[in-house]
């Protein structure tokens, strides 16, 4: 897609827009190069509250097109979202108009065809004409917004000072002499200067801008240290970034959501620089949150994201976010924009990690071995249990199952661990005693649940093995410590051995 750079070789504002739907509807998302948020997706519709009498219109005057759809768009996350879309007439008009105000952020106009898109600020605007020839978007001029004036002013002034930059840059790198190359990079560090303080300028002057919003939340802090020399250097960097790296972001103004780069930004913190562990995450993203509240769209967005980052998460012990944010506010109907459906397939995520949470006491398991004999999970005595359900049938078990059993009989059952095996479906009685035999892995507690005892839990309503241990495939694996609780979940037995080694290791020292 031809688009327009804002901040020349520097800075990219634009992100693609793909395989857009027509839509007669305001607010339909786009089918965008990247996926949204599930929560997001199906939430994009009434993400704001218009404002009785509000109404918008955006005037597309182009001499490119005599015919063809065209569409105005806002960004958010990584994708564009369809506002508007109308038919280019034969004097080359589109005009946008509907009843409610278009939020603050940055929007673009996708030409026919959607492979030619530039963007534009909205802030406070109503009425917006836009005179723009698709060969020369360099040169789109806006009426009726103030804001796009700076926007365009600063795209100027950076295309010319990225130019002057990248002439520099080739030319020291072809330098043949030490003069040479020290002149092209003093005016390289000249224009740099120049460019850096232009954007100072206009956070200066203009603090409450569209412009603002954009160049703060790309903004990235400065190091403490350039080159750290000590591990104390190191980490004041980490503490000095981390503590910077929203200045100038506020989370009380919804229109920073609608830009191509909070999302990156978001994903990053939360990925990256916050400390991964569950009590860091919860602590930090609750601030961001109450900052929120008084931002509904903000608040929206955040909580939307915070819910799928975590509902999944990529490491253990992290479903402890997700029940935080379960617990605090969607149980407390503080996200009212979900639907029933949703609701609920939220509500059930959370009861399946509630009673399994990292730290938290085993649930006891009363089941029967072959024979029929009761063999208690809590009967078993040993430094470790490691506790897995699977299903003899199931073709990942085949191939963990006998590599569990090596490594046990090798290591594991040396330093005290004892495995509590648990027949997952309890229709495989047969191929399950077979197996067991088969294998040799007769010196497992290999129990199951008897249809009868399935059903015994079911009619008086209390929570099942699967719920319990958060059985949602074969096969699930937590590791128990000697006073059973839960110190290791859903591990491969290669992650689970070195786990364990951990462990052991600790004890010798």
């Amino acid at each position: 897609m031809k688009k327009i750079l804002l901040i020349s070789t520097i800075l990219l504002l634009s992100v693609s827009l793909s395989n857009a739907q027509k839509s007669g509807k305001t607010q339909k998302q786009t089918s965008a190069p990247v996926e949204k948020s599930k929560a997001q997706a199906e939430e994009t519709k009434g993400m704001e509250t218009p404002k009785k009498g509000d109404s918008f219109l955006v005037t597309l005057k182009t001499p490119s097109y005599k015919s063809g759809i065209t569409y105005l768009c806002y960004h958010m996350g990584k994708n564009l979202n369809i506002q508007d879309s109308t038919v280019i007439n034969n004097q080359g008009v589109a005009v946008f108009k509907g009843e409610s105000s278009m939020p603050g952020g940055i929007y673009a106009i996708v030409f026919p065809g959607k492979n030619i898109t530039f963007d534009f600020f909205v802030d406070k605007e109503k009425e917006i004409t836009i005179y723009a020839d698709s060969a020369d978007l360099q040169n789109v001029v806006i009426i009726g917004s103030k804001e796009n004036e700076l926007f365009q002013q600063y795209q100027r002034f950076v295309a010319t000072k990225g130019g002057l930059m990248q002439t520099e840059r080739i030319a020291y790198t072809s330098s043949k002499n030490l003069a040479d190359s020290n002149l092209h990079q003093e005016n390289y560090n000249k224009y740099n200067k120049e460019l850096i303080d232009f954007r100072d300028s206009i956070l200066k002057n203009y603090p409450a801008s569209m412009m603002a919003v954009m160049l703060n939340a790309m903004k990235e802090p400065d190091l403490l240290f350039t080159k750290p020399k000590t591990r104390q250097d190191t980490l004041d960097n980490y503490n000095n970034y981390k503590t910077h790296y929203w200045d100038g972001v506020s989370f009380t103004d919804d229109r920073v959501i609608r830009t191509p780069f909070f999302l990156p930004k978001l994903e990053r913190y939360y990925r990256e620089v916050v400390q991964q562990a569950s009590d860091s995450i919860i602590k930090d993203l609750d601030y961001k949150l109450l900052l929120a509240r008084v931002s509904p769209e903000m608040y929206k967005f955040l909580l939307n994201w915070f819910t799928d980052e975590y509902i999944n998460p990529k490491y253990m012990g992290q479903d402890a976010v997700f029940v935080h944010l379960f617990e605090k506010y969607h149980s407390k109907g503080l996200s009212p924009w979900l639907n029933e459906k949703q609701q609920e397939t939220i509500s059930r995520r959370a009861y399946m990690q509630m009673s399994n949470l990292i730290g938290v006491k085993a649930s006891n398991l009363e089941m029967v071995d072959s024979t029929g004999k009761m063999k208690p999970l809590y009967d078993l005595v040993a430094d470790y249990t490691l506790v897995i359900f699977w299903d003899p049938t199931c073709g990942h078990c085949k191939e963990e199952v006998p590599r569990i059993d090596s490594i046990y009989r090798a290591t594991w059952k040396a330093h005290g661990l004892r495995i509590y095996s648990v027949l997952s479906d309890n229709e495989k009685k047969k191929e399950w005693i077979d197996y067991v035999k088969e294998h040799k892995i007769g010196d497992w507690t290999n129990v199951y649940e008897t249809k009868e005892m399935e059903k015994a839990v079911t009619d008086a309503q209390r929570p099942g093995f699967r719920q319990l241990y958060d059985v949602t495939q074969t096969p699930t694996i937590l590791l128990l410590d000697k006073e059973k609780r839960i110190i290791g979940k859903k591990l491969s037995w290669e992650q689970l051995n070195d786990f364990l080694k951990t462990k052991w290791n600790e004890k010798k020292d």
